[in-house]
């Protein structure tokens, strides 16, 4: 099961070790030069409209799937769907209090948006990690957090092996959302409302390769209906062991 890396919770110190905001980090360089070859990749889409901030890269893609795509993977979600998990908390009920519902990495369905995904983006697709499902219900949601990783957490060391550090985070709305469920950029003042098969995707890094604290970002609590949404992380290397 996939986990996303989380800032310490509120109130408690950092771990001995753990850089609390940007600063050196490994594959700085590697982060560099993804971020350059994304950001260009992006720029000559017209069908890809970048938000207006200046401290982090965010794009966004309207009606990147379909309603029936939209449709079909909130059914793969929902059959197996299971609390949540965070990188330094395990199962936490007040952090992150979503649901995930992992989808197969091989169905020739979740293959296909894959590929839709590391197209948009120019990735190749070994440096994906799988497509992770999430469902938020009526108060449910994912307190601030960053995608990348704290590399002086215990975590680092496997995550190190098995692709390195995350550098752009995509993500996909399944459903319009009745009240709630927003992705708030703390530090930027961005905050989107889910749209149904809207992309959304931003660069977990600095032009130049620093881990960028201003991603900073938070599912805010769904306040009616469901929320339901696709995720998919790529690093600066191939993923996996």
């Amino acid at each position: 099961m996939n986990a996303e890396a989380t800032v310490p919770e509120p109130g408690r110190e950092p771990d001995k070790g753990l850089p609390f905001g940007p600063g050196e980090i490994a594959d700085q360089k590697a982060l560099a030069r993804t971020g350059a070859a994304v950001r260009e990749r992006l720029a000559a889409d017209q069908t890809v409209y970048k938000v207006p901030v200046e401290r982090a890269e965010i794009y966004a893609v309207a009606d990147f799937l379909t309603p029936a795509e939209c449709d079909r993977f909130i059914a793969m979600i929902d059959a197996n769907a299971s609390p949540s998990r965070v990188l330094d908390h395990g199962y936490v009920g007040v952090f992150r209090t979503s649901y995930t519902g992992d989808v197969e990495r091989d169905d020739p369905f979740v293959k296909m948006v894959d590929r839709r995904i590391d197209g948009l983006l120019g990735f190749d697709n070994s440096w994906g990690e799988t497509i992770q499902g999430q469902r938020y219900h009526v108060g449910q949601e994912f307190k601030a957090h960053n995608d990348w990783f704290y590399t002086g957490a215990p975590y680092w060391q496997r995550e190190k092996e098995m692709g390195g550090q995350r550098s752009w985070t995509a993500m996909i709305y399944l459903n319009d959302v009745e009240a709630g469920g927003i992705t708030d950029f703390i530090n930027l003042g961005v905050t989107i409302p889910p749209q149904r098969g809207a992309l959304l995707t931003w660069n977990n890094a600095t032009p130049d390769g620093l881990v960028n604290n201003e991603t900073l970002h938070a599912a805010l609590p769904v306040e009616a209906e469901s929320k339901y949404i696709i995720t998919k992380w790529y690093r600066t290397r191939r993923w996996g062991w």
